[in-house]
């Protein structure tokens, strides 16, 4: 077991590896008592290779690192990559690249919804994963022998799953439906947090537009507050009260103290002038400004029966294909095609309408019709 403590050896390690076409990757991090994910381990391999990088050693110059992060001639494989991706944007200011992400490359290969890395190991090289330290403080020193034996099995056996996976890709023809996906995950626009688009997040309760642009206003205060102090949005305040302050437009710090989970000690102090301001700033906005309802499907009757049909027409898609249903569309993605044959869903746009969103669109237009032949479900197309 190797554990890199010092910038002289994480600069070997990755000279070594700058050497390799292909490096698998992961990280441990801690993120439920912050806003900010904490970095506490970055796990590295390739062929001849294996590492764990204490990023939390005394000293250590992290820069080699993010140099081979940068590397365009080497290809970092994660699992789920997104929170990963995210840790490295926000320390280097750039995504790395290029990227592989198995999970994704599983789904597209049908291995179900959000495969996890342990299931994928088992089907795909036949090894158990032990995942005992799964759930381990990664901020405390000295790690155990058992922690870092852990951490680098997520590295050592990515290589062979990541080779199975690329071969199944290569022999099924979708390497560009994998290559929209990587797109997503190597735009910088996906890490970033946008204070002002916090607010789509939280389940609205009114489509009144003067409610929705107050709890647009507290929810940016509320983002602000929290990636200042380092803390989760709930402990600056609950998604429940923002509902409430929204609903009930307080003006003065007494009427907003009325607010359960709001103490009148908050409402004088400077939380309870902040959120006044807010309300204050959305009250102030023109009417034409404020945010309109998130796009919704129009109340019908007959609407129920057209969203069955698309989810059976899904299954079969996705069977034939033999690729995750959560890869295409979801049952709010139905509804609104349902509704509308331009609705800005992906199941309408790139490698997803080849494979579901074309035919949900001739299937709304009687184009395509479902029926059973020897026991089995048949999609015909009409012409």
């Amino acid at each position: 077991m190797t554990l890199i403590t010092s910038s002289q050896e994480l600069s070997d390690l990755c000279k070594e590896l700058a050497k390799s076409e292909v490096i698998t990757v992961d990280t441990e991090f801690l993120r439920d008592q912050t806003y900010w994910p904490k970095l506490c381990l970055v796990q590295l391999a390739d062929a001849n290779h294996f590492a764990a990088v204490d990023v939390l050693a005394p000293d250590i110059e992290l820069e080699p690192l993010y140099d081979l992060m940068r590397n365009s001639a080497v290809l970092k494989v994660f699992h789920s990559a997104r929170q990963d991706l995210e840790i490295f944007y926000l320390l280097m200011d750039e995504v790395p690249q290029p990227l592989f992400d198995t999970q994704l490359a599983a789904m597209v290969c049908g291995f179900g919804d959000s495969i996890g890395y342990d299931n994928l190991a088992r089907q795909l090289i036949n090894q158990e994963i032990d995942k005992s330290a799964r759930f381990a403080d990664w901020s405390r020193r000295p790690l155990t022998p058992k922690q870092i034996s852990y951490a680098l099995s997520d590295v050592t056996h990515l290589r062979d799953i990541y080779a199975k996976l690329r071969e199944q890709i290569d022999k099924s023809g979708r390497e560009h439906w994998l290559r929209e996906e990587m797109a997503i995950l190597e735009n910088p626009q996906t890490y970033q947090q946008d204070p002002d688009r916090s607010w789509l997040r939280l389940k609205t309760r009114s489509n009144d537009r003067r409610y929705l642009a107050i709890l647009k206003e507290l929810a940016a205060w509320r983002e602000r507050e929290a990636q200042r102090r380092n803390t989760p949005r709930s402990r600056v305040i609950k998604d429940e009260q923002l509902y409430d302050i929204a609903s009930n437009r307080p003006t003065t710090a007494k009427d907003l103290a009325k607010t359960r989970g709001v103490s009148p000690d908050m409402a004088d102090g400077r939380l309870g002038r902040e959120i006044l301001a807010a309300i204050e700033i959305a009250m102030q906005l023109p009417k034409a400004d404020c945010p309109a309802p998130k796009e919704r499907p129009p109340h019908n009757n007959g609407l129920a029966a057209i969203v069955d049909l698309l989810k059976v027409l899904l299954k079969q898609c996705c069977d034939e294909y033999d690729v995750a249903q959560k890869l295409i569309a979801n049952g709010s993605d139905l509804e609104l095609i349902a509704s509308d044959d331009t609705a800005d869903v992906p199941a309408l746009s790139g490698w997803r309408r080849e494979v579901f969103g074309e035919k949900a669109l001739r299937l709304k237009q009687g184009l395509v019709a479902l029926s059973i032949k020897d026991g089995k479900l048949v999609v015909e197309d009409l012409g």
